[in-house]
């Protein structure tokens, strides 16, 4: 979530009368993320959130996006439930950019999870997988490891500021990555983006997720493998170090629904280094790239950094359990 394009009053009129929603009596930017500008929105009754797509959304995905959400709320996954307007369509046209009003999950997202957390977050990963099988819909992965070339290919020799050769870096785990990327594993819809600010817990109890627009068709387990990145790493001054008493409870707690085979368990560091790239490469790009007027925080590419060289010195799937 971010702010890119600016919206006023002649925006929220439009709102109001494509969506039966009553008077907005506020809006805000919402600064959270890197991908889409949102708002939030306040109605007499109700709260919602407003999203403009921008450049880097495919307008042919939006409609997964949005059967998607729609398909997960009705299974009784708690995540945003896309609002219609009053001619039935989830989208609307907003300084020529397609947007959608969701649903707004009460509660907030957490700084770090506990380790009983991530059981519980494991758990519902596994519960939203489950769940989606029943969504009869596909869309392929665009930031699947075996597609980040053409992204590797656009970020030039002034990441190197970040980290002396980082580039080469980056290209060099690519290549190796390419050679050993798993061709079949279980696969399904998956998040694909499950950060922290995308979990959110309501009277300290987990209660649901946000922002499906990276979802897409991918391996289960590389699931599992961004939440690593994502949720079990702890900082100790400018270091990043797996807490192996989270990872252990994140796996435990998504085998409690749906157990991982040999073959996802045998491919688990692959899995994790390729997502670590993943996440280097849109932060490296976002570095180079976002516009200094946006209102937005910057991720720091040397995160990931660290993370792609911890995950470089485990092998098994047994490195990731305590």
């Amino acid at each position: 979530m971010a702010v890119y394009t600016k919206i006023n009053k002649t925006e929220i009129i439009i709102i109001e009368n494509k969506f039966n929603i009553g008077k907005i009596l506020s809006f805000s930017g919402i600064k959270k993320g890197i991908e889409n500008t949102n708002y939030l929105i306040k109605t007499k009754k109700k709260k919602y959130i407003l999203t403009i797509f921008e450049k880097r959304v495919n307008s042919k995905d939006l409609p997964f996006f949005m059967k998607l959400m729609y398909g997960l709320s009705k299974l009784k996954i708690k995540c945003p439930e896309p609002l219609k307007t009053i001619n039935g369509k989830y989208l609307i046209k907003l300084k020529n950019k397609n947007a959608c009003i969701v649903s707004f999950l009460n509660g907030k997202d957490k700084k770090n999870l506990s380790t009983n957390e991530c059981y519980v977050v494991g758990k519902n990963i596994a519960k939203l997988h489950k769940a989606s099988k029943k969504i009869k819909i596909y869309r392929k992965n665009t930031f699947a490891v075996p597609k980040l070339k053409k992204l590797l290919y656009s970020i030039n020799r002034r990441i190197d500021k970040v980290q002396t050769n980082i580039l080469r870096d980056m290209k060099h785990e690519y290549n190796y990555l390419g050679k050993f990327w798993p061709k079949k594993l279980k696969s399904g819809i998956i998040h694909c983006d499950l950060f922290i600010d995308n979990i959110i817990f309501y009277k300290k109890k987990y209660y649901g997720i946000i922002d499906f627009y990276f979802s897409s068709n991918d391996f289960l387990a590389y699931e599992l493998a961004i939440c690593i990145n994502a949720l079990c790493f702890d900082k100790k001054g400018k270091k990043y170090f797996l807490n192996k008493n989270k990872s252990t409870n994140l796996i435990k707690g998504y085998e409690s629904i749906r157990k991982l085979d040999q073959n996802e368990k045998s491919y688990f560091n692959i899995l994790c280094r390729g997502s670590a790239l993943r996440y280097l490469l849109t932060r490296s790009y976002d570095w180079l790239n976002t516009p200094k007027d946006a209102y937005i925080k910057i991720k720091d590419p040397r995160e990931y950094i660290q993370k792609l060289k911890y995950h470089k010195s485990l092998n098994e799937f047994k490195d990731y359990l305590k």
